[in-house]
């Protein structure tokens, strides 16, 4: 909030309980610290977010391991080795773990639904396929209600 609306809210509350200083104080309404706004993007899904997290953490040791394994280069140190040496399965490590987002995601949308508009060759099939399966059952009901008017208790003839 600008410092202008502050003072406009606080001139408002003021007012409204009788202008000035009632009795040597001044009372301000409850204000929230801040607005919650809505979220521009969806939240990711609890599978994806997991992998996602899991890949974050995965690259950041890997980029430490790398500095770390530089600098001992460097300073020609023993420790040299053992560490480009962890830092090459350390990226492939990594580079799985960002597959596994990606994997993971796509697993995700095509069992839990994406929105995606189809095309029109689908779309006319699907129609066809609902229209035949409707006419089935009005069919299937028509056959049922034959049969119960036919096989009716005490009706002899159909007519």
């Amino acid at each position: 909030m600008a410092p202008e609306d502050t003072a406009r809210a606080g001139a408002s509350v003021r007012a409204e309980s009788g202008g000035g200083r009632a009795g040597g104080q001044e009372r301000y309404a409850y204000r929230p610290l801040w607005i919650e706004e809505p979220a521009r993007r969806r939240r990711l899904p609890d599978p994806v977010r997991t992998a996602a997290v899991r890949a974050v953490i995965i690259i950041a040791v890997t980029l430490l391991q790398a500095m770390v394994a530089f600098l001992c280069t460097m300073a020609g140190s023993w420790l040299a080795f053992p560490m480009v040496i962890s830092s090459v399965v350390s990226t492939v490590v990594a580079t799985w773990g960002a597959l596994d987002v990606w994997v993971t995601r796509q697993v995700w949308n095509q069992r839990n639904g994406v929105v995606s508009a189809p095309s029109s060759t689908a779309r006319a099939l699907r129609q066809e396929r609902r229209r035949a399966r409707r006419q089935a059952r009005v069919a299937a009901r028509s056959q049922e209600r034959i049969r119960r008017q036919r096989g009716g208790a005490g009706q002899l003839s159909h007519s």
